[in-house]
């Protein structure tokens, strides 16, 4: 059997496929148009976001028993024209669950106690203790949106602080001892910090808009590791300048997408982006929560676990 990596990934990943038995083949770098042209006689890809599995792509791929998606959302596969195939989805949240659960609460103490304000003001020769008092998590009532693998990790770093952890899923009984699973108008009524884990379906695209923000009881912090488009930037904006929003962590924004860095090269910054980036209270990373060494290492090998475990189910 045959597989071909589109995505450069952990070593072990191509090693644990080619002691599997498979023939591993690898392309970084050719257009989408041409892997089409070749995909034919391939079992299996292996890929992380380098380009859409489309249902176009899917009829070209006519031997595809499955896809390894070296992450947790799928939503960059057809998944339904996939199904219909009869390809194995195989996907990897546990491979990086804890260290989005650790990024999701740094940002939270970072924005409490001033890290990235205080840290360049020092840098340029001001030291202002008192502008820079800090909140403590402790006593806070943290919501979290999507009580999956990334919601669960994030839940159990709380464990040392004295708070109150309110989880809303769509899923029944997905509550545990780290989180007690509320409806939404009760984390509307208590939640002071607000954590998003979900993933892009058009039930969360823009999910935090005006009307949302607007059903919280009292000012919140806003924590978003998931995907961008669920939060809308013009109402995150509004939702700040009123002090609805005291402030955000954001690991993925709206305007997410691979030519990022030619909005600011070509000066095509959305004016609310624009604006987004002058506020002290909030924090920008680029879409990395799930993006650590140690996860480099599990992602490859869960995709190599799930697909072994396929590979038994067969023979």
């Amino acid at each position: 059997m045959k597989v071909l990596l589109l995505d450069t990934n952990h070593p072990l990943l191509k090693q644990g496929l080619l002691s599997l038995g498979f023939e591993v083949d690898e392309d970084y770098t050719s257009h989408k148009t041409q892997i089409e042209k070749i995909i034919k006689p391939y079992d299996g890809i292996i890929i992380r976001s380098r380009f859409p599995i489309d249902k176009n792509f899917l009829k070209k791929a006519t031997n595809l028993k499955f896809i390894g998606r070296v992450g947790a959302g799928l939503e960059n596969i057809d998944t339904q024209f996939a199904q219909q195939k009869g390809i194995i989805l195989f996907n990897a949240p546990e491979g990086n669950r804890n260290a989005v659960g650790e990024h999701t609460l740094a940002l939270i103490l970072n924005l409490f106690n001033k890290i990235n304000k205080a840290d360049h003001e020092v840098r340029q020769g001001i030291w202002n203790r008192e502008s820079n008092r800090g909140l403590e998590l402790d006593g806070q009532t943290v919501g979290i949106i999507g009580y999956g693998n990334m919601g669960k990790a994030f839940a159990k770093k709380l464990r040392g602080f004295d708070v109150e952890v309110l989880a809303y899923d769509i899923k029944p009984d997905v509550g545990d001892k780290n989180a007690r699973q509320v409806s939404l108008d009760e984390l509307f009524k208590k939640t002071t910090v607000l954590s998003l884990h979900v993933p892009h379906t058009p039930l969360t695209n823009k999910m935090v808009n005006a009307d949302f923000i607007k059903r919280f009881k009292s000012p919140f912090w806003l924590i978003n590791t998931a995907r961008g488009t669920v939060v809308d930037t013009k109402s995150l904006v509004e939702a700040i300048d009123r002090n609805k929003i005291l402030g955000a962590g954001l690991d993925v924004l709206e305007f997410e997408k691979a030519s990022f860095e030619n909005m600011f090269e070509n000066n095509q910054l959305p004016a609310v982006f624009k604006k987004l980036i002058t506020y002290d209270n909030v924090i920008l990373t680029p879409h990395i929560a799930g993006w650590t060494m140690e996860s480099k290492e599990k992602l490859a090998q869960v995709i190599v676990d799930k697909i072994k475990i396929w590979l038994n189910s067969t023979i």
